[in-house]
């Protein structure tokens, strides 16, 4: 009898070994002292993760939205100073600075207490819980969603109306969203919602969904739209990102840099940069010697 009891308790005592190592593990608390954090989910908990090392860009060097970028500093200026701000949507074309625009705030704020929070699309559904997170800080915070677009039905967009819209429960005055896309409508569009009439899953008003896929963009209070670059701009771009590195723009550059464009299929800013630094790399090489 003792045996059998015995027994039990032992695979009882394994079966509970087994349970909690699937369990999450407790959050690590949040360190404070960092400038900007991602959102890191598992198992459908999430906790901040402090970026040791974030990317530092100035503002500057980002060439050719001058008009974008005034009104995006503006806007975080108020937002530090504690007046009235929007959220923020920057749509456009790839490579054109949405993302480097926001990454270089942090950069020419950070001193006045800015931080940034990057949140993946498909962890947006813990957005009330990053929120309440921050709500008693002090500091000021935008959460960063790069690349924003959304399905039909997704979760995540049901959280981040929620917070647009302002319910009671879900926003602070110490939190703002800034988003980029390169899709000027966040959800998608099918040909099937452009027909005059149509029967949708026994929906008497089909239209009133629709509207509502194609308006989150709305809810954003400043929105802001990028362009692609023609090639001038694109060599002057790539001719600042070098002098960064301090190589000089010659015509041996400048052959390099449109034959990068063209290996690339593309002239965007990132093109640009990732030629000056590919460009400057190799120069500074060192020989090796067999």
């Amino acid at each position: 009898m003792n045996n059998t009891i015995e027994h039990l308790i032992t695979r009882a005592e394994s079966l509970i070994d087994k349970l909690e190592t699937l369990l999450p593990a407790a959050n690590a608390p949040i360190d404070w002292s960092a400038i900007a954090w991602r959102w890191v989910a598992k198992l459908g908990k999430g906790e901040l993760q402090a970026i040791s090392h974030p990317h530092v860009i100035q503002l500057e060097n980002i060439l050719f939205a001058d008009r974008q970028k005034k009104e995006v500093v503006r806007n975080t200026r108020q937002f530090l100073q504690g007046l009235p701000a929007n959220n923020v949507l920057l749509t456009g074309a790839r490579g054109t600075g949405k993302s480097t625009l926001v990454k270089a705030l942090l950069t020419e704020f950070s001193a006045a207490g800015l931080r940034l929070i990057e949140v993946e699309r498909h962890d947006l559904t813990h957005l009330a819980e990053i929120v309440s997170l921050l709500r008693d800080r002090p500091e000021k915070f935008i959460i960063f969603c790069d690349d924003l677009t959304f399905e039909a039905n997704d979760e995540g967009y049901k959280a981040l109306k929620v917070v647009l819209d302002g319910s009671i429960a879900n926003t602070s005055d110490n939190v703002l969203v800034y988003a980029t896309s390169n899709r000027k409508n966040l959800m998608p569009e099918m040909f099937a919602d452009n027909l005059p009439a149509r029967y949708a899953d026994g929906e008497i008003r089909p239209g009133d969904t629709i509207e509502e896929k194609t308006a989150l963009a709305e809810r954003f209070g400043l929105w802001l739209s990028f362009y692609a670059f023609d090639q001038d701009e694109y060599l002057h771009i790539a001719a600042n990102w070098l002098n960064t590195f301090d190589i000089a723009f010659d015509e041996e550059a400048r052959l390099a840099a449109l034959d990068f464009s063209l290996t690339r299929g593309a002239r965007s800013g990132r093109v640009a940069y990732q030629f000056a630094r590919d460009y400057a790399g190799k120069r500074k090489l060192t020989p090796a010697h067999d």
